[in-house]
């Protein structure tokens, strides 16, 4: 059975058995997970992955003592970008984003669509909520790096995105088949509510990007990322 795992972005360059204080957050996941001192568990720090011990927990906080590094690396042997739209309903971001983290995305860029309904202030005020949601999924899938969640770009700025493979999720059969992956970067991209409209797609087509198409079935927004990293993740698995 795996240790439960917690993430440390603020602590640095931690040294064998010092002492490090959890966030109120992981305290009450301690408490959660019925989590006694002597307890083994693993942080992840800046510098690398350690496995430790739990010495203390109360109301007012825990502590963990770091035992000793460990090497293990679960990432994907290729960086994936999810370029993920705006929804109209920001609340979507909260459903979507917990299955792109444990599917192994590293980047995560917003992408404003013509059917995005783009409204700066509301997705600011999300930010904090999303980073959290963030986290807590790559501590469920015990991933060893945290995606990084980018500032909103335009649909044009996919144009000139910097990797070679990318396939943008389209409803209308294009006649064309579904591209092939290889073992190299990829990044994807898919409409948000409403889907993309045909000079979006026609941009993306021009400008590289390759259909892919799921079947007869329309997915919805909150589906199209799961089922995409799914099916990149199960290829991987492959080669």
């Amino acid at each position: 059975m795996s240790l439960p795992r917690f993430i440390l972005p603020d602590f640095a360059n931690q040294l064998e058995n010092a002492s490090l204080s959890l966030g109120a957050e992981q305290t009450k996941r301690v408490a959660a997970l019925r989590l006694a001192p002597g307890d083994s568990l693993e942080a992840l720090l800046p510098g690398g992955l350690w496995r430790a011990e739990l010495i203390g927990l109360s109301r007012g906080g825990a502590a963990i003592r770091l035992v000793c590094p460990v090497s293990e690396n679960r990432e994907a042997p290729i960086e994936i970008h999810a370029c993920l739209p705006i929804t109209a309903q920001l609340s979507l971001w909260d459903d979507f984003l917990p299955g792109v983290v444990e599917l192994g995305a590293a980047l995560i860029q917003p992408i404003i669509y013509e059917r995005s309904q783009y409204d700066k202030r509301g997705f600011s005020a999300r930010l904090a909520r999303w980073r959290k949601i963030i986290l807590a999924a790559c501590e469920q899938s015990h991933r060893t790096r945290v995606p990084e969640l980018l500032s909103p770009i335009p649909l044009e700025a996919l144009q000139s995105w910097g990797v070679k493979q990318r396939w943008a999720a389209y409803e209308v059969k294009t006649g064309e088949p579904n591209p092939e992956l290889a073992l190299e970067d990829i990044a994807f991209t898919h409409g948000p509510e409403g889907g993309v409209a045909d000079r979006e797609i026609d941009l993306l087509r021009q400008s590289g990007w390759k259909p892919l198409c799921f079947g007869k079935s329309i997915l919805r927004a909150v589906t199209c990322p799961a089922a995409i990293l799914g099916a990149v993740q199960a290829e991987l698995g492959r080669l």
